[in-house]
């Protein structure tokens, strides 16, 4: 049957973005569904991670982003007295992703360079004013009807699959008829976000996360002279009676006053905590908001979409080039779920602690230091079941970037497909893999011994699909390649 696009996505925020170009630079063609007549041009997202930025670099976005972004130095959970309750440094380091831990960014600015990067492929159609009101889910194509609302026409297009990154009121999750697991944390927070008039405004250079009963509140460094405070509602509080000019800017008087700073946009959002049940249902799939929700407290929202992204994306691509396949498209929940999961039940005990009523204990990583200070190192979770075998020691760990240690990038060596890296004589077309040993990248037998072997697949998102000590690489590859592909 022939197809109008191996692909369409449902949504172009910054996780529908990126997912397109992931796919584009496999060369799929491309069809963007966008509701909205343009970019929205106000801060939402404001923190990303090394993990993210390790996918904007395979875009080719990283170098440019970086002139608009700022280091993020942590996070401190403070009592209504002032005192230390938590603290989450980001430390100035290069991680094992090439990349600072963690970022602070101004999103329709990442929002227009992923825009502008999609532009450069002739094989992605992006739509505005394009709003879909009905979907098809065929065992071996799917379909797609959009009304058009700025001129009032009617279109519709076939594709080998959907991929709903349309957010938390997802119009793909309503259509594939999954429940959303509600994981108990729900409040409602005033947003309000500010441009500071001037420079000299004695206000901190990082997170503050002010703990009280009462009124919790947060308040964010963001990039340029852009800060950021967001506050708890009471249950019966409208959003009209806080925002009313005198009451709103009482409670800012501890911080900034009306001649320091101006209101660039206040809003109130429901921060959740949900997970879909299902984020496949045959062809039709669920990315990012539309897959989980998570309370804002780690700022990890739109990472998981771009993890989410990065994982699905190649495996997209494998089958629209060389065939359909179950179980490779089943691994993509198997394997995000447990993660993000992971993430939300630490966001939720962050807020425990924000609402004190929980601890400071808010995940395994938190520990005591001499002086009696409690400290948080980040949570890494690991990918949950699917591809490859969980007995592997390596298997969903992270692979390095090699700039960070040997100031070269053997990132743009993945494409669509994984690679295999070993330190023993190999005949490369025997494999039916791209194979590299450490002839090809200097450097490489230190990555080997590191994860204490000899051979390593990598998958084309980052991750270790597995790893041996043993010799008979053609069964072992052939067992990997055989999940990958269904041979």
């Amino acid at each position: 049957m022939q197809m109008d696009f191996d692909v369409v996505i449902v949504g172009l925020g910054p996780t529908g973005g990126t997912l397109a170009n992931l796919l584009a630079i496999n060369n799929l063609s491309i069809l963007i569904l966008e509701k909205e007549a343009s970019l929205y041009d106000l801060p939402r997202a404001v923190h990303f991670d090394d993990e993210v930025m390790r996918v904007f670099q395979t875009i080719g976005i990283s170098d440019s982003l970086s002139k608009k972004l700022i280091i993020n130095k942590g996070t401190k959970f403070l009592d209504e007295n002032g005192k230390l309750l938590l603290d989450w440094p980001r430390p100035k380091i290069i991680t094992e992703n090439g990349w600072y831990p963690s970022y602070r960014f101004h999103q329709p600015d990442l929002e227009r360079s992923l825009r502008y990067k999609l532009k450069k492929f002739d094989k992605v159609v992006s739509l505005q004013n394009c709003e879909v009101f009905k979907t098809v889910n065929k065992k071996n194509f799917t379909e797609v009807h959009y009304k058009n609302t700025k001129i009032n026409k009617i279109n519709s297009v076939k594709s080998k699959y959907i991929i709903g990154c349309d957010g938390a009121n997802s119009f793909i999750r309503n259509e594939m008829k999954t429940e959303l697991e509600n994981l108990g944390f729900e409040q409602r927070w005033a947003v309000i976000d500010l441009i500071l008039k001037t420079k000299n405004v004695n206000l901190p250079d990082r997170t503050i996360q002010y703990c009280n009963a009462k009124r919790p509140a947060t308040y964010c460094r963001n990039v340029g002279r852009r800060r950021r405070w967001e506050i708890a509602l009471k249950d019966n509080e409208s959003s009209i009676t806080f925002f009313d000019e005198k009451r709103l800017w009482k409670f800012l008087s501890k911080w900034v006053s009306p001649n320091e700073v101006e209101i660039e946009r206040k809003t109130v959002y429901t921060f959740q905590s949900a997970i879909a049940k299902s984020w496949r249902e045959g062809r039709m799939f669920l990315v990012g908001d539309a897959a989980h929700l998570t309370p804002p407290f780690m700022g990890q929202g739109m990472c998981a979409g771009i993890r989410d992204a990065s994982n699905l994306a190649w495996k997209i691509s494998i089958c629209c080039k060389k065939g359909h396949s179950e179980n490779l498209l089943n691994s993509y929940q198997s394997e995000r779920s447990s993660n993000v999961r992971d993430y939300i039940n630490t966001a939720m005990k962050m807020g425990e602690l924000l609402n004190s009523i929980g601890g400071s204990k808010v995940s395994d990583t938190v520990f005591v230091q001499p002086d009696g200070t409690i400290k948080m190192n980040t949570i890494k979770p690991q990918l949950g079941k699917g591809l490859g075998e969980c007995e592997d020691i390596n298997r969903g760990k992270i692979f390095p970037s090699f700039k960070s240690d040997f100031g070269r990038d053997i990132d743009n060596i993945f494409a669509c497909d994984p690679i295999l890296i070993t330190n023993k004589k190999i005949n490369k077309k025997e494999l039916r893999i791209k194979s590299y040993d450490c002839s090809d990248i200097p450097g490489m037998e230190v990555i080997l011994k590191k994860f204490k072997t000899n051979t390593l697949i990598i998958r084309p998102d980052r991750f270790i699909l597995a790893s041996t000590q043993k010799n008979d690489l053609l069964k072992f590859t052939n067992t990997c390649l055989n999940e990958i592909y269904s041979l």
